[in-house]
């Protein structure tokens, strides 16, 4: 919406008598489901927080904990008090489907939903979920601020969305993290007692994540510049223990998703996968269509998807079998191969999928990602 910013543009902001917003909200929440005792323990440290106007919490919680539903008793808690509340995520994908989900928990309260192209432009709803970016538009206007993601690209490498974030909430306001997997620096804060947390080790169905596994493919960039998958995929698919899975392929780059796209295709039709090459698709950041097509697969139109990280995070799918070609390229840190692997086993009726890192060779960051799934997992028999 603000379109292109110059340096020597001007920006104006209120500088007159501070509005004073008195909304209270009898019971804002209409969300019928039940939360589970460690996801209740959560909910009630995030209204603790607000009720005691902290200044930070952190919710670290592994992927696919229902992070969403525990925060509806604090939105709840807000709202009652006559609060102004932001969702802020980096990412649009994550706003777009935030905001189905908390209308339909809040369906008697206005929300707005903020991001590049978005419909929603006045941004005066007493809850907002938006994208960090456009929290630049916003001064002193929240009294609650929840961050989603907040190691996410790019949000924890650009300096201006944090500035947008400080300079959105109010003096006296509570910030509210969300992260599956917190960088370094919180990390040391939580060790030192520096940062206020909870720990969420386990997801709402109870299971453990799945640790993925490591397949070698010595030939793997010999493969892949010759545009065919690496040779231990063909292998692996042909022994996938749950066949009818649908299938999340991760790449490292946009060049890698348009030249593969063609030999992947024809291998899962050969192998019988899919009935024809409209079963499968592929999906970046700059896709037209990228909405479109996530949702065919969330609807089961697709059979598979080849992506790059932009589907990381932020995104549901109940029973699918996660591949990883070229793991160890740079672009696959810690913080998204663990991401990446929550993809899997997200739903009750099928928590055991499979995620395969397809490697030439072995980085720091796939095995810190393995030990650090594994070490959640251990930390389950706590809760």
């Amino acid at each position: 919406m603000m379109g292109r910013v110059l340096a020597c543009d001007f920006l104006y902001y209120w500088n007159g008598p501070v509005i004073e917003r008195t909304l209270l909200q009898y019971e804002p929440c209409t969300w019928e489901g039940t939360l589970t005792s460690t996801q209740e323990k959560a909910a009630n440290r995030i209204v603790k927080a607000i009720q005691l106007q902290e200044k930070e919490l952190l919710i670290w919680a592994v992927c696919g904990s229902g992070k969403t539903e525990m925060l509806f008793a604090g939105i709840s808690e807000g709202l009652k008090k006559g609060l102004r509340v932001c969702i802020a995520t980096p990412r649009t994908d994550v706003v777009q489907e935030l905001k189905p989900r908390i209308q339909q928990a809040f369906s008697s309260i206005p929300i707005e939903a903020l991001y590049g192209g978005s419909n929603d432009t006045e941004a005066k709803a007493q809850l907002i979920i938006s994208t960090t970016h456009q929290l630049l538009r916003f001064q002193e206007a929240f009294d609650i601020m929840i961050i989603d993601e907040i190691d996410a690209f790019p949000f924890h490498s650009d300096p201006s969305l944090l500035f947008a974030v400080q300079r959105s909430r109010k003096l006296k306001s509570t910030s509210i993290y969300l992260t599956a997997t917190p960088r370094k620096q919180h990390q040391m804060q939580i060790l030192l007692k520096q940062l206020p947390h909870f720990f969420v080790p386990v997801r709402y169905h109870g299971h453990p994540l799945p640790v993925p596994y490591m397949k070698m493919s010595i030939s793997l960039k010999k493969d892949v510049q010759n545009n065919h998958p690496p040779a231990s995929f063909v292998s692996w698919l042909k022994k996938r223990k749950n066949p009818n899975r649908q299938l999340l392929i991760f790449v490292p780059t946009i060049s890698l998703v348009e030249s593969l796209l063609a030999s992947v295709t024809k291998l899962l039709l050969q192998e019988q996968m899919i009935k024809n090459k409209f079963e499968i698709a592929s999906v970046y950041a700059n896709d037209g269509a990228r909405v479109e097509k996530v949702q065919a697969f969330r609807d089961k139109k697709l059979v598979a998807i080849m992506t790059t990280t932009i589907l990381e995070r932020g995104v549901t799918f109940p029973s699918v079998d996660v591949a990883i070609f070229d793991a160890g390229h740079d672009v696959f840190d810690e913080a998204a191969l663990v991401q990446i692997a929550g993809r899997a086993g997200r739903s009750a009726e099928d928590p055991k999928g499979e995620v395969v890192f397809f490697h030439d060779g072995k980085t720091e960051a796939m095995i810190k990602a393995v030990e650090m799934i594994k070490e959640m997992n251990k930390r389950i028999a706590d809760f």
